[in-house]
């Protein structure tokens, strides 16, 4: 008997659990829409060396099931180095991917989720005059926790990467790249915002 009054309220507790989980509005469900990105700019200087970079890369996602959501991305990037002389490198590049990520807990206020993307670049490489296109893909990890009902903070980890890039076409040879972030500087911060 003392068995059965046992598990009967570790029953009641786990489903009091759930309830109180679930009440809060944390989390992600079925149909809802989120917005994050990433924002970067960097700043080095070294002697007469100075290089600078900007990025900016907002995504949407939809949840098609309670753990699944694909959506999409764009990007631009700016970087620009000089020796003090002349300029060493001036480009920019505007990125369009999609994304599809699977959670593993989406309704708890914390939620590891696994990430496939695919993105197409265009970078125009102003020093060379050159037009380049890249196509990359990535395999990450993320995790999510939501601080309030509407707002998550995300950090994710690029994982494993390839890129395949056409270095301007015209007979130049194409340079393949393959990866695996398995340093800090993979990890990336964001902010997350939930429909």
């Amino acid at each position: 008997m003392k068995k059965i009054v046992l598990s009967a309220v570790a029953i009641l507790a786990f489903g009091f659990a759930n309830a109180q989980e679930s009440s809060t509005g944390k989390g992600f469900s079925n149909g809802d829409i989120f917005i994050s990105g990433s924002v970067g700019i960097d700043s080095d200087k070294t002697g007469d060396v100075k290089s600078s970079g900007f990025e900016i890369t907002p995504k949407v996602g939809f949840f098609v099931t309670e753990n699944i959501a694909i959506g999409g991305k764009l990007g631009f990037s700016s970087y620009k180095a000089e020796n003090g002389v002349a300029d060493t490198a001036d480009q920019s590049a505007f990125t369009v991917g999609g994304f599809g990520r699977y959670y593993f807990t989406p309704a708890s206020d914390f939620s590891l989720f696994g990430e496939l993307g695919i993105d197409y670049s265009s970078i125009d490489n102003k020093l060379a005059d050159v037009k380049e296109n890249e196509i990359g893909a990535n395999l990450g990890l993320g995790l999510s926790y939501f601080v309030s009902s509407n707002f998550a903070i995300e950090a994710t980890w690029a994982g494993l990467g390839f890129a395949s890039n056409d270095n301007g076409g015209d007979g130049a040879d194409k340079t393949n790249t393959f990866g695996l972030g398995a340093n800090l500087n993979s990890i990336n911060l964001g902010v997350v915002y939930k429909f």
